[in-house]
């Protein structure tokens, strides 16, 4: 299997395993679709990591199996990758992506689709697409002009220049950098946050950042009393603002929670 799902404790980690580069092909996209499915369906699941086998994290599309001679049926496929992208983005638990090695093309693009990016010190981005007359086909362009402005985008995707880690993380791109040899121990710390923090409000302000990209602060500000009234109902809010409240009237640090999720 070029792609694999494993769950522990709240944390559904998937696996890209298609050597020798990781290729996006059509057996790995549709596993990551199934497996965004399961997690969907999980209430159980409180955060999804993204990491990859092998020494890069991906080279990107399986161009190899690509048919140019029937253009309609490789738009088709195309089709299919861009909806599995998007199923992944829109999943309401926070997505995290370790990335180590090259993470270049569709690859760089599936990283851009976590809420979190946490690459080695010796990773690599790259929108390779131009260099071979292509475009970035999961929208991956459009989501670094999100994180890190129009103009780097361009650049970078316009040159298919080589992003360092650290040029990624001064960008906006990623989220932290680490030693390489590190890369799992961090990526456990942050899902295991996850895993114990507020799943009902991390989903919330994964709404609020998608209204904001998609129609801007006043989009997003609409949204606010439907979430408000659905988040005040739950026992995580509850326990939450209790615990603060009595805090406050005792003078004392408030306590760490581990939220149930729900």
């Amino acid at each position: 299997m070029a792609f694999h799902m494993s769950v522990d404790a709240g944390v559904a980690t998937f696996t890209l395993d298609n050597p020798p580069h990781n290729r996006l092909d059509t057996e790995l996209m549709l596993g990551c679709a199934e497996a965004v499915a399961q997690v969907e369906k999980d209430e159980n699941v409180r955060v999804v990591v993204i990491r990859a086998t092998g020494e890069d994290f991906s080279y990107g599309g399986d161009i190899a199996s690509w048919d140019l001679a029937d253009p309609e049926k490789l738009t088709e496929l195309f089709g299919i990758g861009l909806s599995v992208s998007n199923s992944l983005e829109a999943l309401t638990v926070p997505v995290v992506a370790a990335v180590h090695g090259k993470c270049f093309g569709g690859g760089f693009e599936i990283a851009l689709r976590a809420d979190v990016i946490i690459a080695t010190e010796s990773a690599q981005f790259c929108h390779t697409e131009g260099a071979i007359g292509m475009f970035t086909l999961l929208g991956g362009v459009q989501r670094v002009a999100e994180r890190a402005g129009r103009a780097r985008a361009a650049r970078w995707a316009l040159t298919s220049q080589k992003v360092s880690a650290a040029e990624a993380l001064a960008a906006g791109v990623v989220a932290e950098v680490v030693a390489d040899g590190d890369l799992d121990a961090v990526t456990a710390q942050w899902a295991s946050r996850f895993a114990r923090g507020a799943t009902v409000a991390h989903r919330t302000h994964k709404a609020l950042l998608r209204a904001w990209a998609d129609g801007g602060v006043h989009a997003a500000d609409d949204l606010i009393p439907e979430l408000a009234g659905t988040l005040l109902r739950t026992a995580d809010a509850r326990v939450g603002v209790a615990s603060a409240v009595e805090a406050d009237a005792a003078g004392t640090a408030r306590p760490d929670i581990e939220f149930i999720g729900r």
